[in-house]
Formats: structure tokens, C-alpha cells, sequence
């Protein structure tokens, strides 16, 4: 257990001479050419997020939400139900007991001088680590409404009744604030594959204030 603040400590000091290298240009750059939203990632290129036909109709039937106090809309299907609304957090729940999927949405407010397009770049990078180590599935640039940013889909977890995510995260500004959004829609391992046409939906079908 020693070892552990010692370890805590070494992983900051990598991670501070990391952002040290990408502040000063010591880091590797993209060359990667694209058109990029209102929050550029070192102009990697973003696909459009798109709900498919299944998708689509996986929602059919279903409802308009709304985050009033967040500036935020999602359509969701029916019977969905309203677990949390407040300030910096929001979430809804489809029916069902342990297997049943889940839209979770944070808020985390900045500073004003915050690196956005560093720290964007660098959960891409975090995720593309855990792409190489088999924990993610999916990853890539998409702009949803405007705004860029990164999409991760985690891998089938080795247990059926562990948690399985799709993250979308991004930055924006919004009523005089840097904020980071983070939208997570997950389900059990198992009961992933039954939800996944209505979370990408409901993805995609993200209104964001910007």
C-alpha cells in the first residue's frame, strides 16, 4: 500500500510533462486534414453523427426531453423515466431491472483561460490507449450539433452484468461559462446489445446550447 502515493505522484509528473510538451510543441502533431466544428482538435477530421433507420426507429413512439437549465434536448423512447435533474447533472432510464440502459449527462464548468483543445485531444489520446489494451471498441471525432468532440464505445465486459458505456464528450460555452459535457449512455454487458439501435439515437439526436 506504500507504494501507492508514490505511484499517484509519478503518474502526475507524466502527465504535467506531457501537457508541458504539447503547450510548447515538444508533442507529435496531427497532420490529418478536415473540417472541424466550433472546438478544433488539431484538425482531425469529424464525422457527422447520424442516426441510421434503426436507429431512428428505435425512438419511434417515444418523447422530446428537455435540461432547461443546461440548454440541452434529447428524444428518448417510449417510457423512458426521469431519474435526476439538477444543476450539473441529468438522467433517464429506460424500463427494466438490472439490464435496463441509461442516458447520464454531467456538466463540469472550467475556467475561462481552461486549454480546451489540449485537454479534448487528450481524452482522445486516453481513449486510443484503451483501444490498444482492448477496453474500447469504437473510437473517433464526431460533431453532434455544432460541436466536436470525442466517441468511445467500451468493449463487452468480461462479466454480462458489468457496466458497458457509449461516451460522446465535448467542450463548450455556454451562459459565460467553459464547460465540459459528458454524455454516457450504457447498459449491462448483457443487455447492451438490445438497447444499442436506441442509446446511438439517442446520441445523435443530442440539441446542445452553444
Amino acid at each position: 500500500m506504500k507504494f501507492i502515493p508514490l505511484l499517484l505522484v509519478f503518474g502526475l509528473a507524466l502527465s504535467l510533462c506531457n501537457l508541458s510538451k504539447k503547450l510548447h510543441g515538444g508533442g507529435s502533431s496531427n497532420t490529418n486534414s478536415g473540417t472541424s466544428s466550433s472546438n478544433s482538435s488539431g484538425g482531425a477530421p469529424a464525422e457527422h453523427g447520424e442516426a441510421t433507420s434503426a436507429q431512428l426507429a428505435a425512438l419511434s413512439g417515444g418523447s422530446q426531453i428537455k435540461w432547461e437549465q443546461q440548454g440541452m434536448s434529447w428524444s428518448v423512447p417510449a417510457k423512458w423515466a426521469e431519474t435526476t435533474n439538477e444543476s450539473k447533472s441529468f438522467g433517464w432510464r429506460s424500463p427494466g431491472g438490472f439490464d435496463a440502459a441509461n442516458l447520464i449527462v454531467s456538466i463540469s464548468p472550467m475556467d475561462e483561460s481552461f486549454p480546451t483543445d489540449i485537454s479534448i485531444n487528450a481524452f482522445y489520446d486516453g481513449a486510443k490507449t484503451r483501444a490498444k489494451n482492448g477496453e474500447i471498441d469504437e473510437l473517433k471525432w464526431v460533431e453532434i450539433d455544432g460541436l466536436k468532440g470525442v466517441q468511445f464505445r467500451e468493449t463487452n465486459p468480461e462479466k454480462p452484468d458489468d457496466i458497458r458505456r457509449l461516451q460522446w464528450m465535448t467542450y463548450r460555452k455556454f451562459a459565460g461559462q467553459v464547460q465540459l459535457v459528458n454524455l454516457i449512455l450504457s447498459s449491462s454487458g448483457k443487455g447492451f446489445p438490445n438497447h444499442q439501435d436506441e442509446l446511438y439515437g439517442i446520441l445523435y439526436s443530442t440539441k446542445i446550447t452553444h
